[in-house]
């Protein structure tokens, strides 16, 4: 598919990965008016009516579905129903309303999440469905989950060409810094940095240390989005990540001594630690459209906290 000739709209564009998103359109050679970016205050889509009116305002040919509600652990403990509800019925309407409209591709990005709790590492494609999610953000993941399903389904009955993606953990400028709802990277730099203007001599975080993580740059899952929207059509789940674990008392360190924290890590093992281990084989999206990652890790954390304390001193 050549993008540069079609309408795009992208829903969650004016966020955090959707704004980078729209760079990556760009430099594909997307017009800016070919990009278009629904805007909450103007379309619900939890909301049939809403989503049947943008695909009637919008024109578009292709879809990029990123709009979500999501959040760490806490928010996920805090949210469940909210959040099975809301990424459920979005994802309903806009594959459902995509249909109608004969959206020539539907490009969804799914969640990690979605895999189950004990899935071996690195976690492959075919291993989604080999039992339950982590418990702490199931009903986020099985929301998302199902839409592969429904996908799947509409590919088989109406032909319609959706495609789906399963992004690991994204981190990046921009991120979502809210201690109420951020995830592990921004959430640890937010508390040392703070606790380093305090002048504290210790940081509590979350759960024992001993879960690992794999992490994207933001910039990167960008990129590999647009390029399964150009180059991919398959029917199979595909994963983007770097393949590179990380245990999260070895990031907590990295982070302190970036920040230039000086006090003590000390762990609350009376909070969760979700899952206990992520890392994706990402040899799918390498093999069916090419993409590697490309920001080195230590990178990627320099460029967010850099963000981060500009915006925190102003």
């Amino acid at each position: 598919m050549e993008l540069s000739r079609e309408r795009i709209v992208v829903t969650g564009g004016a966020g955090f990965l959707g704004t980078f998103v729209q760079t990556a359109l760009g430099k594909a050679g997307v017009a800016p008016a070919n990009i278009l970016v629904p805007r909450r205050r103007d379309f619900d889509l939890t909301q049939q009516d809403d989503v049947a009116r943008l695909y009637t305002e919008m024109r578009p040919t292709v879809v990029i579905h990123l709009a979500a509600e999501v959040g760490g652990i806490g928010a996920n403990q805090n949210s469940p129903g909210r959040f099975f509800y809301a990424n459920m019925a979005m994802g309903l309407h806009m594959i459902e309303q995509a249909r109608l409209a004969n959206i020539r591709k539907f490009v969804q990005v799914g969640t990690v999440c979605a895999y189950p709790k004990s899935t071996p590492v690195p976690f492959k494609e075919d291993d989604l469905w080999n039992g339950y999610p982590e418990d702490t953000n199931a009903p986020y993941g099985i929301a998302k989950k199902a839409l592969l399903v429904m996908l799947q389904a509409y590919r088989r009955q109406y032909g319609l060409n959706g495609i789906y993606l399963l992004p690991v953990n994204l981190y990046g400028p921009g991120d979502n810094f809210d201690p109420a709802t951020s995830h592990v990277i921004p959430a640890m730099i937010r508390k040392f940095v703070e606790a380093t203007k305090r002048g504290e001599e210790r940081v509590v975080l979350w759960g024992t240390g001993s879960a690992s993580r794999e992490f994207l740059y933001v910039e990167d899952c960008a990129r590999g989005i647009v390029l399964a929207a150009a180059k991919f059509d398959g029917p199979e789940p595909v994963n983007l990540g770097t393949g590179q674990e990380a245990r999260i008392r070895a990031l907590a360190a990295k982070l302190r001594d970036l920040v230039g924290f000086k006090g003590e890590i000390v762990w609350d093992d009376r909070k969760p630690d979700g899952q206990p281990r992520r890392c994706l084989d990402t040899s799918r999206a390498s093999v069916l459209f090419g993409f590697h990652a490309e920001m080195s890790f230590d990178e990627g954390l320099r460029r967010t906290f850099e963000w981060y304390r500009g915006r925190a001193t102003r």
